[in-house]
């Protein structure tokens, strides 16, 4: 299938063909018939994309400041790596979406295959949507009609927060297409609206709405505005401007009765003058989106709604609010827009957003007849053939995120891996990044990749959750299996695959604990075999805040941190010591339990052999001292780890300090490891018993941890 992709270091913006996504459950596929372009985010990407490093900078200051830590801890060459890689990745565009649905998932109640629906959807000829960002189109609105809903949500959504009653006065500021959906749902609340802009057209077109307006190119805003209004303040202004300067906010609080209300539906520069505000008691909100749920993943990602009686307005119910309006004809479109393009013909669209100097609403229209597979080959069929002769370290891909993009990928490839099928959910990032690093096909089809005939081994990159049954169906696949960590979220699972790896000896299971293979790691390892008596080891982990509602923090998810990431440091630990683990003891530090996966707790270790290993796995550090920090107390010699680029030894004259240029976590070292197991045969580069026993305490800890309980034997 065709989708419009933007390369976010260049602007550059193309249609790519990329494989269909993956219907997942609780979602919905469509096949689209209309996009609406959205003049006003897709404009500043695009603006975005074609600055250069400078202007890039100038706009993202937040981000500069944590490139610029990022280089004080980690070095400039890793730093520099990561903002390619960050700027490298594609960027879906479109988000006014109108389609038939072709396929439901499990828990797509309530909606069927033909029903025509509007969403949040790209511009793409298949996209799949959650339930709970979809809405059932009445017969009698058009496909180009609903193809606005999405838009008019956005200002539905502030005029709610704005509580207009019958009679009030309300001005709205910036008459782009979100302005005039706006100015129409006031009028149709029974408020008197004045429209303010620059554009002579767009006046034009608010006038013919109902609106009285002010041409900002040659009038003062709040004196024309009182005047309007028969010399009185008005009782609120919805800013649908998109600026980075102040005066807006500034000229609504002056235009403002005392208690109005002023909404910030668009983007605004916010330094705002407290004079204005304190003296007339004035209410200031920012409008978030469509509406209450955008960006919860429990409403939008897992479908589960907001109680009508708690929440009335849900984003879902304001996309049904506004196309009941376009069914009763409160919100006329004609006139909004202004260029219709086929999706072929996309690149001219967006030639027209950024150069001329009138548009509105631009309409993408899509042939009835799309293909819809799920696989793209990336090579022609001679080369495909040539490519997998021979056989031996063909490896496919199942994830394409931005650690298997950035780090895996490119650490098997040049380990001399064949890359065969590279597999991502939504297909955009498997075709990207298969085109970029030599893949053979692009896919959404997992269960198509692990089966692959021709294919020696299978990565595992996808979200944590789904690790433990693809690590099951790799193996029973006949595959050699590398699975980035954790192997699985529970016990459960992990018995099942230990008792499936073990039936099959010949086949290679590796997680990616490649900590272990760093170069610091194996100069220190090197020093420690001299040395006889047990060892303390002591793992900081600066490990900074994620959100709680990060995928990763979700324990049906990502499992939390400690099962998501400390069993790195755990494995680490375990490595250097040379012993098996026999007990561990773990506290939480704050945090509630049963309240979520804690994220920072401190962890000891007991070895076999004596050894006791300690991890301070924190979160609520500071980000300019180093991320991750190794210490070694024993026979005399302490040794410390510095972030992966230092190794500095006290009390051992033989053994210089190891300083890299640039910070080396193992990646390239472990994919080659498991390459080179692959094509001799060789032994694993990791044992399978370390691995399981590694995996079974990191789910043992994490669990008691939750559960407020400390020891475990």
């Amino acid at each position: 299938m065709r989708q419009i992709l933007q390369n976010l270091a260049d602007g550059s913006t193309l249609v790519a063909e990329v494989p269909r996504p993956l219907l997942a459950p609780g979602h919905v596929l469509v096949r689209t018939r209309r996009s609406l372009v959205s003049p006003g985010t897709e404009r500043m990407l695009l603006e975005f994309g074609n600055a250069g490093w400078i202007d890039k900078a100038r706009q993202q200051p937040d981000k500069v400041r944590m490139v610029l830590e990022k280089a004080r801890t980690d070095g400039i060459l890793a730093t520099v790596d990561a903002v390619r890689s960050k700027l490298d990745q594609p960027l879906p565009l479109g988000y006014c979406n109108v389609g038939e649905i072709v396929e439901v998932g499990e828990g797509g109640a309530g909606l069927s295959i033909g029903d025509r629906i509007v969403s949040n959807g790209h511009h793409a000829e298949f996209v799949c949507v959650p339930k709970n960002l979809t809405a059932k189109i009445p017969d009698g609105v058009s496909d180009e009609d609903a193809s606005f809903t999405v838009l008019a949500a956005i200002g539905l959504q502030g005029i709610r927060l704005a509580l207009p009653t019958l009679g009030e006065t309300f001005a709205v500021m910036g008459l782009g297409l979100i302005g005039l959906l706006t100015v129409q749902m006031l009028r149709a609340h029974g408020c008197q609206v004045i429209g303010l802009d620059f554009d002579e057209e767009r006046l034009a077109l608010a006038q013919g709405f109902g609106a009285q307006t002010i041409n900002l190119t040659n009038a003062e805003p709040v004196a024309a505005t009182l005047a309007l209004n028969q010399g009185r303040p008005i009782d609120g202004v919805l800013v649908t401007a998109s600026t980075q300067k102040s005066e807006p906010i500034a000229h609504a609080a002056k235009m403002c009765r005392k208690r109005g209300r002023i909404i910030l539906v668009g983007v605004t520069g916010l330094e705002l003058s407290r004079a204005d505000f304190f003296e007339k008691e004035l209410t200031f909100q920012v409008s978030c989106s469509y509406g209450p749920g955008r960006y919860d993943p429990v409403y939008e990602r897992d479908g589960h709604d907001y109680p009508v009686g708690f929440v009335r307005w849900t984003e879902q119910r304001n996309f049904e609010a506004v196309l009941g309006l376009l069914a009763d004809q409160k919100i006329d479109t004609k006139g909004l827009a202004t260029h219709r393009f086929a999706l072929a013909d996309a690149a001219q669209a967006y030639n027209v957003l950024t150069t001329e100097s009138y548009s509105l609403g631009i309409l993408l229209e899509y042939p009835e007849t799309a293909e819809a597979s799920q696989s793209v080959r990336l090579v022609d069929q001679e080369e495909e053939s040539a490519s997998l002769k021979g056989g031996g370290n063909t490896v496919s891909f199942i994830g394409a995120g931005n650690y298997a993009s950035r780090v895996l990928i490119p650490a098997f490839r040049g380990a001399g891996a064949k890359l065969a099928t590279l597999v991502s959910a939504r297909g955009v990032t498997a075709s990207h990044h298969g085109s970029k690093h030599g893949f053979l096909r692009a896919s959404t089809d997992v269960a198509s990749a692990i089966s692959e005939p021709n294919v020696d081994a299978v990565v595992i990159a996808t979200p944590h959750n789904q690790h433990g049954e693809q690590v099951l169906d790799a193996l029973r696949a006949g595959k050699h299996v590398f699975c980035e960590k954790p192997l699985c979220l529970n016990i459960e699972e992990l018995n099942e695959i230990s008792a499936e790896a073990k039936k099959r000896p010949e086949q290679l299971l590796m997680v990616g604990f490649n900590r272990r293979f760093a170069p610091t790691v194996a100069k220190a390892r090197s020093l420690l075999e001299g040395i006889t008596e047990p060892l303390a080891l002591i793992a900081t982990v600066n490990a900074g805040e994620i959100p709680r509602e990060h995928w990763t923090q979700d324990r049906r998810v990502g499992g939390g941190r400690i099962i998501g990431e400390a069993c790195h440091f755990i494995d680490l630990l375990r490595y250097l010591a040379g012993s098996r683990i026999v007990s561990t003891h773990a506290e939480a530090l704050g945090g509630i339990v049963g309240s979520g996966p804690p994220d920072n707790a401190s962890v000891t270790l007991r070895f076999e052999n004596g050894s006791v290993g300690t991890i301070h796995y924190l979160s609520r550090g500071n980000k300019s001292f180093p991320k991750e920090r190794i210490e070694v107390f024993g026979g005399g010699t302490v040794l410390q780890i510095d972030n992966f680029r230092q190794v500095r030894v006290w009390g051992h004259k033989d053994f210089p300090t190891l300083s890299l240029l640039r910070q080396d976590k193992g990646n390239v070292a472990c994919a080659g490891r498991f390459v080179e197991a692959i094509r001799t045969g060789g032994s694993p580069p990791i044992p399978l018993d370390e691995i399981l026993e590694v995996s079974r305490w990191s789910i043992t800890v994490a669990e008691s941890l939750e559960q407020g309980a400390s020891e475990n034997q």
